[in-house]
């Protein structure tokens, strides 16, 4: 005897953060956001890469680079 379909529960998605970044033309201390994207981008490449290239910490490599970068070019307008 075959049996009865079962309604299962639907799983909650999985929440989603996008990281935006500035307008063009609103460069922080003079810098495109564009050039500030691409130094964030390679930096958090690089955290992947030193984390043995595994997935899972996208977001916290992102977000360390951020700050690593922005941090640098603060000080370079402060000690200019």
């Amino acid at each position: 005897m075959p049996r009865a379909k079962t309604s299962r529960a639907a799983r909650p998605k999985a929440e989603t953060t996008v990281l935006h970044m500035p307008e063009k033309g609103n460069g922080r201390n003079g810098h495109a956001p564009e050039e500030l994207e691409s130094e964030i981008r390679l930096r958090a490449y690089e955290l992947y890469l030193q984390r043995g290239s595994n997935s899972g910490s996208e977001k916290d490599d992102w977000l360390s680079a951020e700050r690593e970068v922005l941090a640098r070019h603060s000080n370079q307008t402060h000690t200019a």
